[in-house]
């Protein structure tokens, strides 16, 4: 059992604005001009200037911030309850992630934490699922992906996993 993390087993409090403000500061430093982009398009294209290094740092800063205040969801309270390997895999920083499900207690009931920065793609790319689940030592075909976004339904198709949102359970 796989879980993405924010808005399936918490809720992040992030200031997205805030973390937009300061990616946005991040570009115009290094002379790009990125007033009019949205923080993933941000995201998606640091790597082409030479900011994502950079960015990654900042965007989990705010994460880390965002953790600390998390605030925990219903499904979260299934995690401890599960006689089955699971794990987290998030669009979010991997020490974001963790930082959060230890403030919730859930940290010690997943086997696996793959965060965006945990391995060298992200989600709707299969490799982080998949990554999740190898570390987990669990077959694809045999795991469920429980998640609150489309990309997050996107990630499990592409990695041949079961899918349900977790509007759903």
């Amino acid at each position: 059992m796989v879980y993405d993390l924010d808005g399936t087993l918490v809720r992040l409090t992030v200031n997205w604005d805030a973390a937009a403000r300061d990616a946005t500061a991040v570009f115009a430093d290094a002379g790009v001009d990125a007033a009019d982009a949205d923080l993933w398009s941000l995201f998606e294209t640091a790597p082409e200037h030479g900011l994502a290094e950079e960015l990654e740092s900042v965007l989990t800063a705010h994460e880390r911030r965002g953790a600390e205040r998390s605030v925990r969801l219903p499904l979260a309270d299934r995690v401890a309850k599960r006689d089955v390997p699971v794990g987290v895999c998030s669009l979010n920083a991997e020490t974001a992630c963790r930082r959060a499900l230890d403030r919730h207690g859930l940290l010690d009931h997943v086997g696996s934490v793959v965060g965006r920065d945990s391995v060298p793609t992200h989600k709707p790319d299969p490799k982080p699922l998949l990554a999740t689940l190898d570390r987990l030592g669990v077959d694809p075909a045999s795991a469920l992906f429980v998640g609150d976004s489309e990309r997050d339904a996107t990630t499990a198709d592409r990695a041949g996993v079961a899918f349900e949102f977790v509007d759903d359970l």
